[in-house]
């Protein structure tokens, strides 16, 4: 312990030295946005020692207003420069991931960080490292000739597209300033819809990775900005085309053994007992967790059949009408490479939470030693109702008002989120469906007004 804290003064001298002057402590709260306090990098040693207090009573889903003091405590692995706010300029600043703490010094069950260290936690105890990838997708939108944020792609491009892709400087500059907090990225792409893209960084540890998700999605709208441009996660942004998925690949690597639970080159499609019995817990719990993995009223108009979003639960290699897919391994990785992708995530979510569900549903799957159904390859979206009926095969809910009825009812993922996060997610989203479901849109006024 002495070493650790001497490790982590160190780089606070270090920080210093390098001309850092005030660093961003970061946090989350339930629905995922980005909360920070600027402290000047002389403050930071006893923050890292002590702690900094905060009034949590002000954060969405925290504390009531008779218990709001919290303190957070600096994680200094997170600890990064923000490139975009160098130190060779008027104010550098760095950031540090924070975890919440209570006043008696104990985790506080609503800091979505800590429901997703018990989730990792229990995977450990159960002797495993879960390691997760995302695939966030987002949409680059200029602004109308008010200077306002709407929803006007930045090119025409689609799928891969070179010569046409307007976004190959700005997706550089995005890779450059996520390269500069240490997240490797793997590749950057145009993706199927005009304005949509998509980059990839490397796999790691659930939490290491779900850090590096939330500093993703801030870093990505800091540098749209510097291009005059409006970064969103939006799930479905635009009517008629592609929306933006969070698909996350996943794997458990066992301690004891020192290789990936998930590969068995033996069986078929190269999954273990235990890849298989994960699956079907996140099958088995699809519903009661889609609330968390796609939590917006706007997430269920991406979760339609027709633009490779999944909505039936199933599960297959080539069919990407699926819920979970089971990707190739690159060649001489066959073990290693070894995963799952689940397809039904959206970038709107919180991905702390997000990732805490999933594990909870595939470590349920692990030890109840659930069963896995047979793949589906065909097709899902051009079989007529009939024959999808009798396979017995089930659909997400199809509204979020739905999606909170499955999670009241699904006591794993209930658990797995903890009372705390549960009571004031469903409150917020009740008032958020409630608002939605009785709101008269547009759509309606055109399409009845005159006619009734």
């Amino acid at each position: 312990m002495v070493v650790e804290t001497e490790d982590r003064l160190a780089r606070i001298q270090e920080a210093r030295a390098a001309g850092i002057r005030f660093v961003q402590l970061q946090f989350t709260d339930i629905i995922g946005v980005v909360k920070a306090v600027t402290i000047p990098i002389h403050q930071l040693e006893g923050s890292v020692r002590h702690g900094t207090w905060f009034d949590g009573s002000s954060i969405e889903g925290f504390t009531r207003i008779a218990e709001s003091d919290q303190y957070l405590m600096p994680d200094m692995a997170t600890f990064a420069e923000i490139p975009w706010q160098r130190a060779d300029g008027p104010r550098g600043t760095a950031r540090v991931i924070c975890d919440v703490f209570t006043p008696r010094g104990e985790p506080f069950v609503g800091d979505p960080r800590y429901v997703l260290r018990r989730q990792v936690e229990r995977a450990r105890r159960l002797g495993y490292v879960v390691n997760m990838g995302p695939e966030l997708e987002f949409f680059l939108f200029r602004r109308d000739e008010d200077g306002k944020v709407a929803p006007l792609p930045h090119d025409l491009a689609g799928y891969f597209d070179f010569s046409t892709d307007l976004a190959g400087e700005v997706r550089q500059d995005m890779v450059d300033a996520l390269e500069a907090f240490g997240i490797r990225v793997e590749a950057a792409h145009h993706e199927v819809a005009a304005g949509q893209h998509e980059i990839d960084f490397e796999y790691a540890d659930a939490l290491q990775t779900a850090d590096n998700a939330v500093t993703f999605k801030f870093a990505l709208k800091a540098i749209a900005q510097q291009h005059g441009l409006y970064a969103t996660f939006m799930p479905k942004p635009i009517h008629g085309i592609n929306g933006s998925g969070m698909h996350t690949h996943q794997s458990l690597f066992s301690i004891a053994e020192s290789r990936n639970a998930f590969a068995d080159p033996e069986s078929s499609y190269g999954l273990s007992p235990i890849a298989k019995a994960y699956m079907a817990g996140i099958l088995a719990h699809a519903r009661g967790m889609i609330a968390i993995l796609a939590p917006l009223v706007n997430s269920y108009k991406r979760l339609v059949p027709g633009y490779e979003a999944p909505t039936y639960l199933t599960w297959g290699r080539t069919n990407r009408s699926a819920l979970i897919r089971v990707p190739m391994a690159s060649p001489g990785k066959s073990i290693e490479g070894t995963r799952v992708e689940v397809r039904c995530p959206d970038p709107s979510s919180n991905t702390y939470l997000a990732f805490a569900a999933m594990i909870a549903a595939g470590l349920d799957g692990v030890e109840k030693g659930l069963t896995l159904g047979e793949p589906v390859e065909e097709s899902l979206f051009e079989m007529d109702a009939a024959t999808i009926a009798a396979r017995s095969i089930r659909e997400l809910p199809g509204t979020l008002g739905e999606a909170l009825d499955e999670l009241a009812r699904d006591e794993v993922i209930r658990e797995a989120l903890g009372d705390h996060v549960y009571s004031h997610f469903v409150e917020a989203k009740r008032a958020e469906w409630d608002e939605y479901r009785t709101r008269v849109s547009e759509w309606e006024v055109e399409r009845y007004l005159e006619l009734f």
